[in-house]
């Protein structure tokens, strides 16, 4: 394991070598010490399916259904879970990067330790998501998603666009968002309580008290 630390987030991580893993491309009854590279598992359904200190590369996860399970001290990179449905399964001690999740829907997902490093989340439904423990966000494109009743205290959401990203009924008590694009975040205020902001992302959020309160400015 490794620890990362993003601003004052600190993630506890997998370090894997791929000449300890055993190359395979079932994923029937879970994977355990695996690598998976390039695999075509579009559109599977998953029920109970875990994963473990596994590394996959290029795999096509597209349109799947994964509900249950857990994937836990793993790698994921450069994988494609656009349009795919995440549901009560336990994500744990993974790093996940270069990946896409265009569309995706997260229902009841329990976070804890995981890294999403340069991902793709555009179009992302997030429901009732919850952090249990260190959660960060780096250089990843959250635009245009809906995100509601999640509990994601304290995570980082450094440097990603959340562009025409809708909050609703989120905590995010304590989260830093520092350096990320705000312009176009739709969000009532209370949903920001507490979070850490950057100097040049007040005007951003200027406009949010400004049409939460539906003040009338006039130059006139």
């Amino acid at each position: 394991m490794r620890t990362t630390a993003i601003g004052d987030v600190k993630v506890l991580l997998p370090d894997l070598d791929p000449d300890d893993l055993d190359t395979t491309t079932d994923l029937d009854d879970g994977l355990t010490e695996a690598l998976v590279e390039g695999a075509a598992w579009r559109g599977l359904h998953l029920e109970d399916v875990s994963i473990r200190s596994s590394l996959i590369t290029g795999v096509d996860l597209s349109e799947s259904t994964w509900e249950g399970g857990s994937l836990y001290g793993c790698e994921v990179t450069r994988t494609d879970f656009s349009g795919a449905t995440l549901s009560g399964i336990a994500i744990e001690r993974c790093a996940i990067t270069g990946s896409r999740f265009t569309g995706t829907r997260f229902a009841n997902v329990r976070l804890k330790d995981v890294l999403f490093d340069g991902c793709r989340l555009d179009y992302a439904t997030l429901q009732r998501v919850t952090a249990a423990g260190s959660v960060a966000f780096i250089d990843c494109r959250l635009a245009n998603g809906a995100w509601s009743s999640c509990r994601l205290p304290r995570i980082a959401l450094r440097s990603c666009d959340l562009a025409g990203l809708e909050l609703d009924s989120c905590q995010l008590d304590g989260a830093d968002l520092r350096g990320s694009r705000l312009h176009g975040l739709t969000t009532p205020l209370d949903n920001l309580r507490g979070v850490t902001l950057g100097e040049d992302q007040l005007p951003d959020v200027t406009r949010l008290a400004v049409a939460a309160v539906n003040l009338t400015v006039r130059n006139d």
